[in-house]
């Protein structure tokens, strides 16, 4: 049987492609990320991942190692509920910041399921201000969202995540026009961002597309309608980070945060965890 400890990190490393990252969401350093795989790799008489300095690939061994690693985790949680006597059961009204639903939130909901299968999620996608709103009037239990950094508020602050300017490929912008941007509605964290950003470095700027939905922003932004802002870890994959060539101002950084109503207990308490393990930095701060 092999160590349950190896195989969480293996799987980190396969997920996230990169072992900083994988140490981050398990809470330990680099190095023992590093040495677990290379113990997994002993076992398994061959390299699991190939390496060099920019990527981060499973080899055909790797592939192999997947069902088996993941078998070995879901099993070794099966057993742990079985043990303590508890199981988890009831529902959650759960409000995510649409990037996230299209990003992190299957990863997160399939691993809720896995773990507590009577746990029933009852799912709101809109844009983070709306549903803070909506926690305080207490229509929502837990809340996955976005937070201006600086800005006291309540809840937990996962990450720090930098913001880019996305685009598609092809994108150009006019030297001397005003700089065409995609938005959301507000209220929106990113686009007061993009918008403060833009006029603070004395550049002009026109609302090219108003979209409310993720898609829509994908689109208008991928047939060169114009650019928006979006933390670096959730950029669609088909757009891209602009370069700085394009003479665009950093639009700095933006807080991942978790909020509940009251103390988390039970359903919302499990899936909060996942939340936090899956998106959050190791010894991340309470707000």
């Amino acid at each position: 049987m092999l160590d349950p400890r190896l195989c969480r990190s293996f799987l980190a490393v396969a997920e996230t492609r990169s072992f900083t990252a994988a140490a981050r969401r398990l809470g330990v350093g680099q190095p023992t990320v590093s040495q677990h795989i290379r113990r997994l790799e002993d076992e398994a008489g061959g390299l699991l991942f190939a390496r060099d300095t920019h990527t981060v690939e499973l080899t055909a061994r790797g592939q192999a190692m997947l069902g088996f690693a993941q078998t070995i985790v879901d099993t070794e949680e099966r057993a742990a509920r079985h043990f303590r006597g508890t199981q988890v059961r009831g529902r959650v009204r759960f409000g995510v910041s649409e990037d996230f639903a299209l990003g992190e939130l299957p990863e997160i909901l399939r691993r809720l399921r896995r773990s507590h299968p009577l746990v029933d999620v009852e799912l709101h996608v809109e844009l983070s201000d709306v549903l803070a709103q909506r926690l305080a009037e207490g229509r929502l239990d837990l809340v996955l969202g976005k937070r201006r950094t600086g800005v006291p508020g309540p809840g937990r602050r996962l990450r720090r995540e930098p913001l880019v300017w996305i685009g598609s490929a092809a994108t150009t912008l006019v030297p001397g026009q005003p700089v065409p941007l995609v938005q959301y509605p507000m209220p929106s964290v990113t686009r007061r961002l993009a918008v403060e950003t833009l006029e603070r470095a004395g550049l002009d700027w026109r609302a090219a597309c108003l979209t409310s939905s993720l898609t829509g922003l994908r689109a208008a932004a991928a047939a060169g309608l114009g650019v928006t802002v979006h933390a670096r870890s959730l950029v669609p994959p088909d757009l891209t980070e602009l370069p700085a060539s394009l003479g665009l101002p950093d639009p700095g950084e933006v807080d991942f945060v978790l909020l509940s109503r009251d103390p988390a207990e039970g359903p919302v308490a499990a899936l909060a965890e996942f939340v936090t393990d899956r998106l959050g930095d190791s010894g991340v701060a309470r707000l």
